[in-house]
């Protein structure tokens, strides 16, 4: 379809967003960002790593953007004793029959909560890889694909925090975005304050979106209008990260490792689907500006001595973003 049928095409399927949002905000106050991030995973059908100090309603808005959709959710909590059969399944000998048969885990939902999901040991992350990776989990000899749609939104808290695991390169490496999730304005906290402060709060919402409005929308992304020089740009921003002392000498140290291919796809796709938020049938700049720092964030090493002198990624992403030449 040619670019005026598919903004035609967008304006009459985006209508679900608004919709959404505006259900979600009956039980989340403010964080517009995470909101749209969350639609944006929704859309690309990618894994979303979402990370803060608790409280600050991480756990609330996957499960408020669950009760808005008609899919099967399941929320697992992640702690030390984890084992890979309490997520996946495992085999259970059936003594009548003298055979053994597949008892399926929680990880067969549409949308899985694996909260906290830096407290479990390797052995789980690596259940969890081939799930979030292959879209199917292998128990005993047998591999079971798992439903579509498929999104794992895991929630984490900073690593400095007592109990928590460092994540595998290769892990953080498959989630399509991570969100830092960040403390309300004053404004917000005293609406939070009256909405919750009571013994009966409002958590649930319900389900206003329908399934194949969203894979409608999710196969439309796929066809919005990428300019050529702006895929030029988004190849130079990851190429960037990977030999920075080409725009900036002093980020060449900083840097231990940049990121890998799956970061250029992942960035042009989410683009699409910021555009499609937007409403526009065309990815512009400021679409992959807005998405950079949450699609680079955890695919960017840092070396030894930006930690020791605390830049941050985002610091790191913020002057690659100043240095290379928007189109």
């Amino acid at each position: 379809m040619n670019n005026e049928e598919l903004s035609e095409k967008i304006s009459q399927t985006c209508d679900w967003v608004p919709v959404l949002k505006e259900e979600m905000g009956k039980v989340l106050v403010g964080q517009a960002d995470l909101v749209d991030r969350l639609i944006i995973g929704l859309l690309c059908k990618g894994h979303i790593l979402l990370e803060g100090v608790p409280g600050l309603a991480k756990t609330l808005a996957v499960k408020a953007l669950s009760g808005c959709l008609h899919t099967n959710f399941s929320r697992i909590q992640f702690t030390p004793d984890l084992l890979p059969s309490d997520l996946i399944g495992t085999m259970i000998y059936n003594p009548q029959e003298a055979a053994f048969s597949a008892k399926l885990g929680p990880i067969f939902s549409n949308i899985i909560l694996a909260d906290e999901i830096n407290r479990a040991p390797a052995k789980v992350q690596s259940a969890l890889l081939e799930s979030m990776q292959e879209r199917q989990v292998t128990i005993g000899d047998t591999s079971y694909q798992l439903p579509d749609p498929f999104l794992v939104l895991a929630t984490q808290n900073p690593i400095d925090q007592e109990g928590t695991y460092q994540l595998p390169e290769a892990q953080l490496d498959r989630f399509l975005l991570k969100v830092t999730v960040g403390y309300p304005s004053r404004d917000e906290e005293l609406v939070i304050l009256d909405r919750m402060a009571t013994s009966q709060p409002a958590y649930q919402t319900s389900p206003v979106v329908d399934d194949q409005k969203v894979s409608e929308s999710s196969d439309l992304v796929n066809h919005i209008y990428i300019d050529p020089a702006v895929r030029k740009y988004i190849v130079e921003l990851v190429h960037t990260t990977r030999f920075p002392a080409k725009v900036d000498t002093n980020l060449n140290n900083l840097i231990r490792a940049g990121a890998s291919p799956r970061a250029t796809i992942n960035l042009a796709l989410a683009a699409r689907a910021s555009a499609f938020i937007a409403g526009r049938a065309f990815v512009t700049p400021q679409d992959v500006k807005n998405m950079a720092h949450d699609v680079l964030r955890h695919r960017i090493l840092p070396s030894y001595e930006a930690e020791a002198e605390d830049v941050s990624t985002d610091t790191i992403i913020d002057r690659i973003l100043a240095r290379v030449p928007v189109p």
